[in-house]
């Protein structure tokens, strides 16, 4: 064997083992931060549930801050992932927009660690956030995608012209976060868990209802 390949199957392994590390921090920091807010996370108790330590968790992030910045970008990274899988070239802008919607939904109340992140930003009115070119690029494409579908189904006659991608967004958004941030509230005054397995598919659906109905509804009249 060459100098050169035994020095490359060498340093694989140590990188393969350097990714899981990272990876398997991130996930424990995850719901450290998730469930004690960025204040309340402690970097000891993540070093130690990931079998590391403080100094190693430094090296890969540089800092809690560091940390909490990388944890931000890859949830939101995950989110943006699914929306981009979705080929919503192939669908008519209604099923477009009600398939983004259904993502969603689909997405945030299975990542309960996602909304509670967002919270504690929301909290520090985003001053983690905002630090993060990463998020910011990467979140542009939420808008781009609705935009896309929007502006074909004006086209052809089928939506409204005075809604737009970033309002859109938001009622897509608040709906699904709305059950999970506001799961134990509802369920101790109204006795309905809202994650419970078998509102699960009604849910879904309403929520594509929704977006498809208000954007395919004629603008309001004018008062007289």
């Amino acid at each position: 064997m060459e100098e050169g390949s035994a020095h490359v199957a060498d340093v694989r392994p140590g990188q393969r083992r350097a990714a899981r590390t990272q990876a398997d921090i991130l996930e424990i920091a995850t719901d450290e931060f998730a469930a004690n807010g960025y204040a309340g996370a402690r970097v000891d108790v993540i070093a130690a549930r990931t079998r590391t330590t403080k100094r190693m968790i430094y090296y890969y992030f540089g800092s809690k801050e560091g940390l909490y910045l990388t944890v931000l970008e890859r949830v939101y990274a995950q989110i943006r992932r699914v929306e981009r899988g979705i080929d919503i070239e192939e669908l008519s802008p209604d099923e477009a927009l009600r398939r983004l919607a259904e993502a969603t939904y689909d997405h945030h109340t299975t990542h309960e660690a996602f909304i509670k992140l967002v919270s504690i930003e929301n909290i520090h009115r985003a001053e983690h956030l905002r630090q993060s070119e990463t998020i910011m690029r990467e979140n542009v494409t939420a808008i781009t995608l609705l935009e896309q579908v929007i502006e074909r189904g004006v086209r052809v006659g089928l939506f409204r012209d005075d809604i737009d991608a970033v309002d859109v967004h938001m009622m897509i958004s608040a709906y699904a976060c709305f059950h999970v941030a506001n799961r134990h509230t509802f369920a101790a005054i109204f006795e309905r868990d809202l994650l419970a397995p078998g509102l699960q598919d009604s849910h879904r659906q309403l929520i594509g209802d929704m977006v498809v109905a208000t954007m395919t509804q004629g603008r309001s009249a004018e008062p007289a």
